[in-house]
Parts: structure tokens; sequence; C-alpha cells
């Protein structure tokens, strides 16, 4: 059976300082490699085991990386292995083959976006009010497809976030708040479409998809099995399927059990 490996990046396979969670002595961490360099600096790290089990995962499937990030930021991630054909970035707003965004997908979301959802700016016109400047540390686009924000979170109202997904869900937008990330992103641009239409040019038959937040849990819901770390959104939710798998670490570690754990299941299948 050829499978498709679906995985999310930020907090699932790769990892910020601040999210390694490695709750060890110095001198017991595993070792880790360098997988985003930003500005100069290093950004985003695997463990070196990590990055063997990575290659020999793309090796057995068809590894396809799948991000909230822009194409430009999904660019900065040097993963080990070749470059996959296939990746998805920008929520399901756009898909890579090769290298570069097929025009024929991004037609098509940008058309169910403007025929059942809010405009762009309108959201980001929210987002911008000045009652919300208090916490909010900056506010962007990604490719005129969704809005986020960089906030603070310690500073958020309590009743903020669900307001805003109420006023969100009556345009036709969805809400996620992922780190200092809150991205507001309209119901159409999906990860989980985006996949299966990967899926179906690859002719593959069984979907394995990881992911830690709530952008992922509609992926996650659609394929055959799915992991998440014991971290993120998903397990502040208590996010729980049949299929789906929750790691034993947390952090880096976390990322590097999804990977032993979907390789011994494709080379079982």
């Amino acid at each position: 059976m050829r499978t498709l490996f679906a995985s999310d990046l930020d907090r699932t396979l790769i990892y910020s300082a601040n999210a390694l969670f490695l709750d060890t002595e110095d001198a017991a961490a595993p070792g880790l490699v360098v997988s985003e360099v930003y500005e100069g600096k290093p950004l985003s790290f695997m463990t070196r085991a990590a990055e063997d089990l990575l290659v020999a995962a793309a090796e057995a499937a068809v590894f396809v990386p799948v991000t909230t990030r822009t194409v430009a930021q999904y660019r900065r991630i040097q993963l080990p292995a070749p470059a996959p054909e296939y990746a998805v970035t920008t929520n399901g707003g756009v898909i890579l083959h090769h290298g570069e965004p097929d025009a024929d997908w991004q037609d098509k979301v940008r058309s169910l976006v403007a025929g059942g959802c809010a405009p762009l700016a309108e959201v980001s016109a929210h987002l911008a009010r000045p009652e919300f400047a208090a916490w909010t540390l900056k506010l962007r686009t990604a490719e005129d497809l969704f809005a986020y924000a960089v906030v603070d979170r310690a500073a958020l109202p309590g009743q903020f976030l669900l307001e805003l997904e109420t006023w969100c869900a009556e345009r036709g937008w969805t809400v996620s708040l992922q780190g200092r990330k809150l991205y507001c992103v309209p119901v159409p641009v999906t990860k989980q479409d985006a996949v299966a239409e990967v899926a179906r040019r690859t002719g593959t038959e069984q979907i394995i998809a990881a992911g830690d937040s709530l952008l992922d849990r509609p992926m996650l819901q659609a394929a055959d099995v799915a992991f998440r770390p014991a971290h993120g959104e998903l397990d502040d939710a208590g996010y729980r399927e049949r299929h789906l798998q929750v790691t034993a670490a947390r952090g880096v570690l976390a990322g590097e059990e999804i990977l032993r754990r979907v390789l011994e299941l494709v080379r079982g299948s």
C-alpha cells in the first residue's frame, strides 16, 4: 500500500528554542541540528535522530510538509533528504510542486474564498482596532489569503478569543492561537483539502497525518492514521480519536517519537 505522510512542521517536526521542552540535565539532552536560520540566527531545530528518521520515512512514503507558513517562510526551512515533490503552505492555500506554486489550485481556493467569506481587508481591519493594541504586537497577512497577529498572550483578555471566534465564524472565518501567533483563516483555506488533492495526484492509498494545532485537526480527522504531540492546542483541548496516537514525550522529543512511529507503521504496512 502506497502511503502519504502529511505533517505539520512547527511544534510537530521542528521546534524553536522556547518550544524544545527539554526536561533533563543539559549533559543528557539529545543532539540537535538547525532546521531554520532567520536573519543569520538559528531559529528552529530537530534532534539528530529525528533527521535520520525523516530521511527514512521520506524514502518509505510520500512525505508532504504541511504548514500555515507562507511560501517565503517555508523556504527558510532546511529539511534533510531531497526536497519533497509536493508541499502544502499557507494553511492549504498553496500547493508547491517541485518548489513552485500550483496556479490551478490557488485559483480554486481563491474562488471559494471570494464566494463565501468576508474579505481579508475586513478581518484585518477588525484585528487592527485600537482597543486590541494592548496585546497585538504585530499584524500581518499571508499570501493575501489570511491574517495573523503576534500577540502578548499574558495580556489577552479572558473573553477576547471567544468573542473573536464568534465574530469570525459569522463571516466564514476560523481562529487558531498557536504560541504567540493568532491566526484568522477563511473556512475554505484548509490543510486537509490540499492534502487530499496531493494524495489524488500521487495515487496514494493511505494517509498518515501529524499536527499539534486546531488548524491541523481536520487534516488529522481525515487521515487513516493520525499523530499529535503531547503539547499544543490539540493537547490543551484534550483532542482524541480512535485512529489518533498521542506521543508520550513533548517538545522536540515528541517530533522524534512521531517520526519513529510513522516509520514503523509504514514499514509494517
